[in-house]
């Protein structure tokens, strides 16, 4: 992390977890364990849960965002919400690109795309997601591979969008699966996309953060965010839990 340039970022992504019933409880599990986090904290819950979230985060720290949106505002999109919608709601950040959404449903790197700037012109934060499955990283592809999704899904962003999105990396073959990268593997990647974001926007990009999305918990988190360009996580079974949640919520505070 390097707060000096950009702020530290803990989102957790609850996945197709929690009823609504429950959404409130863990939202106030969440406020109970952590004291004054130096860091941004958002819970991205399933659409059915934000009402619960907004209202049991309001006045505190979380913040609320959804796991992802189409990229029309309005149409004949049945079973879509578009990102005007979880604007009117109160949702301030949303998912984009996510492995699942790559890997279950269709998306591509043009659709992520597609999504960010709808997300941006919504006045939504997005909380885009890249990187590369086992086989592409045992062929030694993954720098050029993340660069090169990087530089898709930011395609027609502007410098002054650039403030607004956050970038995870998210080794396909780390998320779900107990696996982990290693923090110096995780760092190189992060330092590549950082390149990719100079490169694109100049000092501007190095205002942006990078999250790590694969797999990071109470016990790595640590060593993970003590990576210079690691600046935060995209947490998935960890963040259901508060007591593990707030763990890596303090170690991005220090």
């Amino acid at each position: 992390m390097n707060k000096n340039l950009r702020p530290a970022i803990i989102a957790g992504n609850w996945k197709m977890n929690k009823l609504p019933s429950e959404t409130a409880g863990l939202i106030n599990e969440i406020k109970g364990a952590v004291n004054n986090p130096d860091c941004v904290v958002i819970a991205c819950v399933p659409y059915v849960d934000l009402h619960a979230a907004l209202e049991a985060a309001k006045g505190s720290f979380i913040k609320i965002g959804a796991q992802n949106c189409h990229f029309e505002n309005s149409g004949a999109f049945t079973g879509e919400i578009s990102p005007l919608m979880l604007k009117e709601l109160g949702v301030g950040y949303v998912i984009i690109g996510h492995s699942e959404r790559r890997q279950y449903f269709g998306e591509t790197d043009e659709t992520v795309n597609k999504r960010t700037l709808a997300a941006l012109a919504a006045g939504l934060k997005p909380i885009v997601c890249v990187g590369e499955v086992l086989l592409q990283r045992e062929q030694g592809v993954t720098a050029e591979l993340v660069a090169l999704q990087t530089k898709i899904a930011l395609l027609g962003v502007t410098a002054e969008q650039i403030n607004d999105v956050i970038i995870a990396y998210e080794p396909v073959w780390a998320i779900g699966t107990g696996k982990t990268a290693t923090a110096e593997q995780a760092g190189e990647v992060c330092t590549g996309i950082r390149k990719v974001l100079v490169d694109l926007y100049g000092e501007k990009g190095k205002n942006v953060t990078i999250q790590y999305g694969g797999s990071m918990n109470a016990g790595n988190a640590d060593e993970l965010l003590a990576m210079e360009d690691v600046d935060g996580g995209l947490i998935g079974g960890a963040s259901l839990k508060a007591e593990d949640f707030s763990v890596i919520i303090n170690a991005a505070s220090v």
